[in-house]
């Protein structure tokens, strides 16, 4: 009986230690999940016909902001060493996604991929550095500048929307 409760005991401390060891990763997926739910809700509140605007020449449309997101993602992963998924042409999805539908199934398929390699990373590598290509960091700088590129280019979808009457789905008025 004694070694019965020694090993439980040993069991619940190991769970416990292996939770301490993803605070960061589930701090940080839980905010980037946050963020990408806000881009997502964005996406789907502009119209189709919307998906082509652009606030002037040479800038990204609301089609091609979203797919940048999602393209990041990708190329933030693979940077970090995590090989994105061989049927996803990362480079080339602002200029080859069309269709509202399309566009929205890529970005929560590369929400889904970078917050599963988001969880993948060790706490005892985050000082690790690596070559992002425009700056050298360590991986938990990397992971982090995930949550800040979603963030990013949400603040410019909001403003995307703002100039197409199109208002935040959160910050529409509530019922009472």
């Amino acid at each position: 009986m004694k070694k019965l409760v020694v090993a439980a005991l040993c069991l619940v401390s190991f769970t416990g230690f292996a939770q301490e060891e993803m605070v960061v990763q589930n701090s940080v997926k839980g905010m980037v999940t946050f963020v990408q739910g806000q881009i997502i809700q964005l996406a789907e509140a502009f119209d189709e016909g919307q998906y082509d605007w652009r606030p002037a020449e040479g800038v990204r449309s609301v089609r091609e902001a979203i797919l940048h997101v999602a393209a990041a993602n990708y190329f933030l992963a693979s940077k970090m060493g995590y090989a994105p998924p061989a049927d996803v042409d990362w480079m080339g999805m602002e200029k080859n996604i069309t269709g509202k539908d399309n566009v929205i199934a890529a970005l929560k398929a590369s929400n889904e991929f970078i917050l599963d390699k988001i969880g993948q990373e060790e706490a005892a590598k985050f000082g690790e550095e690596v070559d992002f290509g425009f700056m050298k960091m360590n991986r938990l700088s990397g992971v982090l500048v995930v949550l800040d590129h979603n963030a990013e280019h949400k603040g410019q979808l909001i403003a995307y929307a703002r100039s197409n009457e199109v208002v935040p789905p959160w910050s529409q008025p509530q019922p009472e």
